[in-house]
């Protein structure tokens, strides 16, 4: 007998006919003795609407309403995987982020998780049932329903094998699981038998819609290993793991593209010290997350002056827009600017420690289609460039070729 956690993403139960396949593939696992907890999201859409009408009420809602709402999501979906198996006579047992235990800090719409007491979700499995959690949300300890950001489900499924510890984690998808790239973009892509923590985490965050990169990083740091899969066949997934010494010998693992992006430019920012850490840290404590940075140098003396700009995720542009404007008598830059039309471009790998010569190849790959850079940020596995969103999947098809496919 294992204990298995199961999450299933919003493709995964997108209408009632997915709802009962996934029933189904939880029942398997459960006749054979084995104990299953199951993490849901949102119904595909769902989320998106509420966020739709929210917006149309208020253009930016209170955050901790907002987590009010969207929460709702979630707990529609439990609701209706555990009728799906009482369906199959399975005894099954539905509870809300803060009934299984899971305790967040008060940061609303990206909370993060502070603590799991899952002595409830030990209680129902004991008596024979299969729990189903609701993904993306918890609770503070003073009662606040709080959600874990986009993609959270993955977070709390990865957060309860470790609290669990359990024997397999699971993360269906709608996809066979993690690819050298997006294959509805690069069709050539291929799976991926297995992959690093570091290299999926980095393609988590540079825009891979297969994980979540916090729940990533939580894995490594648990040692949680877990298997990619997809929830519409039998077939075999990545598994996501250490790094092993035969992982070095691949030097580009994937390429990724961000279309989620977007680029704020301010003009003529006065050239002194803690000018950018004013800036930096009123969007930090705004709760922006600020990606990759670029500031020129000052060549006058007689009043000096920069352009700095910065990368934040689209849905955070309004509000990092109204932290900059606050601060422009206070600074006393000129202007700002926003560009929505930009995507991000990334290739992963970590035999890019040991290979050289990888920057130089990719930057000739995008010069020969044309693709003008506007931003580089690098690490020890990864390589991104900002370019022009309306070039950017021509961009990742020839970077894919010119690494992967060669």
């Amino acid at each position: 007998m294992a204990l298995i956690v199961q999450k299933y993403g919003g493709t995964s139960v997108a209408n009632a006919e997915r709802i009962k396949n996934v029933a189904s593939r939880v029942a398997a696992y459960h006749s054979q003795g084995d104990q299953v907890v199951v993490v849901v999201s949102a119904m595909s859409g769902v989320t998106d609407k509420l966020l739709t009408l929210a917006k149309e009420i208020m253009p930016i809602p209170s955050e901790r309403e907002l987590d009010m709402l969207l929460a709702t999501g979630e707990q529609t979906t439990i609701a209706l995987t555990a009728m799906a198996l009482h369906e199959q006579g399975i005894k099954a047992v539905s509870l809300t982020g803060a009934q299984a235990g899971i305790v967040t800090d008060g940061v609303h719409t990206k909370a993060k998780i502070r603590n799991i007491t899952p002595k409830q979700i030990h209680s129902f499995l004991d008596a024979g049932n299969v729990v189903i959690v609701a993904g993306f949300q918890g609770q503070t300890i003073e009662g606040q329903i709080t959600t874990l950001g986009r993609g959270g489900s993955d977070l709390t499924a990865i957060a309860l094998a470790a609290a669990l510890k359990s024997d397999l984690c699971q993360i269906y998808t709608d996809v066979d699981g993690v690819f050298t790239a997006d294959p509805r973009i690069v069709k050539t892509a291929r799976k991926l038998q297995e992959i690093s923590y570091d290299e999926m985490f980095e393609l988590a965050s540079l825009g891979a819609k297969v994980m979540q990169s916090r729940s990533v990083e939580f894995a490594k740091k648990f040692g949680v290993v877990f298997e990619v899969r997809s929830s519409l066949n039998q077939n075999a997934g990545t598994l996501v793991k250490e790094e092993t010494q035969s992982m070095e010998d691949v030097v580009i693992r994937g390429v990724s593209l961000d279309k989620n992006q977007a680029k704020v430019t301010l003009i003529a920012v006065p050239d002194k010290p803690g000018v950018a850490a004013r800036i930096f840290k009123a969007l930090a404590e705004a709760a922006v997350n600020v990606d990759m940075i670029v500031q020129n140098v000052s060549h006058r003396s007689d009043a000096p002056a920069t352009d700095l700009s910065f990368t934040v995720d689209k849905p955070d542009l309004p509000k990092a827009s109204r932290v900059i404007a606050n601060l422009r008598e206070e600074i006393g830059f000129n202007a700002i600017l926003a560009d929505e039309n930009i995507g991000k471009l990334s290739i992963v790998g970590v035999g890019m420690r040991s290979h050289s010569g990888v920057a130089a190849k990719m930057f000739e790959t995008l010069a020969r289609e044309n693709v003008n850079i506007e931003m580089i940020s690098t690490s020890e596995i990864k390589i991104s460039v900002v370019i022009n969103l309306e070039k950017g999947e021509q961009a990742m098809r020839a970077v894919h070729a010119s690494f992967l496919e060669s």
